[in-house]
């Protein structure tokens, strides 16, 4: 399982993730968000990071925009989180982790054929595409999901991920990662202490993954 650490401000709690082992820092460049970074600040925090891969977050941005920001940053990875479809996705200069509202209406096989590296289930709501903290309908996603089965190499878990629920995620999709933000924080701002104290769990589910398939 790898690890996406997002909403980072910081230099510090970017360096942080880097080196407690995520894979992914992201950076939220939806204005509306209260995690929002301007690109100048963004680029400045990534031009110091050497092994993880940088994802920007966009809602619903021109693709032209995206793609200048993509550079200004030197973007790994770009982050579609609200309503871009597959001719949006085409036009995007960087790989694309596509994020899906999960409800009654998500559509699997769409999703599968999303012209996307990564799909990343997310709970939300009409006025905040995600971000929320809140765990959707784990069990009914994962019977989703289990109809396409190459999309489990694929998959990205965000909402109500924290340290206590990593073991429950790994059991539930067996996913390609999971995204987390908000149980990073504290007062609204990522801890160091939480940022580390989580890749140590992360860290813990891989070993118990690894020592099961073994035995």
């Amino acid at each position: 399982m790898k690890a996406k650490l997002c909403g980072m401000k910081t230099l510090a709690a970017a360096r942080a993730a880097e080196e407690a082992g995520a894979a992914f820092v992201g950076f939220i460049f939806w204005p509306k968000s209260h995690r929002y970074i301007a690109p100048s600040d963004a680029a400045a925090i990534a031009s110091e990071l050497h092994c993880v891969q940088t994802v920007g977050v966009f809602v619903d941005e021109a693709p032209e925009r995206v793609n200048a920001i993509a550079r200004e940053v030197g973007l790994d990875v770009v982050q579609l989180h609200g309503h871009e479809d597959a001719a949006y996705a085409r036009q995007i200069e960087r790989p694309v982790i596509k994020a899906y509202r999960y409800s009654e209406t998500f559509d699997v096989r769409a999703a599968a054929a999303f012209p996307a590296k990564y799909i990343l289930l997310d709970s939300g709501t009409a006025k905040l595409p995600g971000g929320t903290g809140k765990q959707f309908a784990w069990r009914e996603a994962a019977q989703a999901v289990d109809a396409v089965p190459e999309l489990k190499s694929r998959l990205l878990i965000a909402g109500g991920v924290a340290e206590d629920s990593l073991a429950e995620i790994e059991h539930i999709f067996h996913p390609f990662g999971v995204d987390v933000s908000g149980s990073l924080e504290t007062d609204g701002e990522k801890s160091i202490t939480k940022i580390q104290s989580f890749m140590n769990a992360v860290a813990v589910v891989n070993k118990s993954h690894i020592e099961g398939a073994a035995s």
